[in-house]
């Protein structure tokens, strides 16, 4: 089973990209990059998901759009869950600049035969697609009080957040189960550029790893936003196809 993490650029351009694989009882990173272009993302999850080959797609974007305006049931639910740490999806409508981008790379990989998997058997083999929030993975598998601020503020501000989840994720992850294994050593740049591309890397491994412990736990250990009921029951995966739905790790 191959799991792909992609932090979407929501209006195109370059996007983060993971690829783990899940081998004996652990993880083990398989490619760590960041694409120039939609085409080029979707060319390399053509190369390490091939048709034969299960694995699942974990997207940071808005991938299901069903509201000509306001915001989507799943987006109202984040901030309400996650306001107290600072943490909130940004809403999308039909209206949004961005939305024919992201709902046609779902639609791309809808395409290469990536269902949606708002409800999952843990440990089902297939070929699925999920959307997911890493600010939520973040704070659930690292217990944090609040957000680690690494997307906006100043270089030196941004610098020490990116440090500081690089250092999390490379000292916490191999500890979780699943377990992943990897080293993350490389010197944390200076330059703004720089600091973007490490940052859409840091969201694209922690969106992969959604993805496996998704797989690997199912509902046990996730919230699904969508569902009116979600902290209590799921919803039909043919409900949440007609809401959105973003996957979240329970604290």
């Amino acid at each position: 089973m191959q799991f792909l993490g992609v932090d979407l650029a929501w209006k195109g351009g370059a996007s983060g990209y993971c690829c783990l694989q899940w081998q004996g009882q652990c993880l083990e990173l398989v490619r760590l990059d960041r694409s120039r272009d939609t085409d080029e993302l979707l060319a390399w999850i053509d190369r390490d998901a091939p048709s034969s080959q299960a694995a699942m797609v974990a997207v940071d974007a808005p991938l299901i759009i069903p509201n000509p305006r306001g915001m989507r049931t799943c987006d109202r639910q984040c901030h309400q869950l996650l306001g107290r740490y600072h943490a909130g999806c940004y809403p999308a409508n039909q209206q949004s600049p961005f939305a024919s981008h992201t709902t046609g790379f779902s639609e791309a990989l809808s395409q290469r035969g990536f269902r949606h998997a708002p409800t999952l058997t843990p440990q089902e083999q297939g070929r699925f697609q999920i959307e997911v929030f890493p600010h939520a993975t973040a704070i659930a598998l690292f217990q944090l009080d609040q957000i680690i601020k690494y997307k906006k503020g100043r270089l030196t501000e941004r610098t020490k957040g990116l440090r500081h989840l690089r250092d999390l994720i490379a000292g916490r992850l191999p500890h979780c189960e699943p377990p992943l294994v990897l080293e993350l050593t490389a010197d944390i740049p200076t330059s703004g550029r720089d600091l973007k591309a490490l940052e859409d890397q840091l969201d694209a491994v922690l969106c992969a790893y959604t993805a496996a412990y998704w797989w690997y736990w199912g509902r046990d250990r996730h919230w699904v936003l969508g569902s009116e009921s979600f902290y209590l029951e799921p919803a039909s995966a043919e409900a949440y196809l007609k809401t959105g739905y973003i996957v979240v790790p329970r604290p």
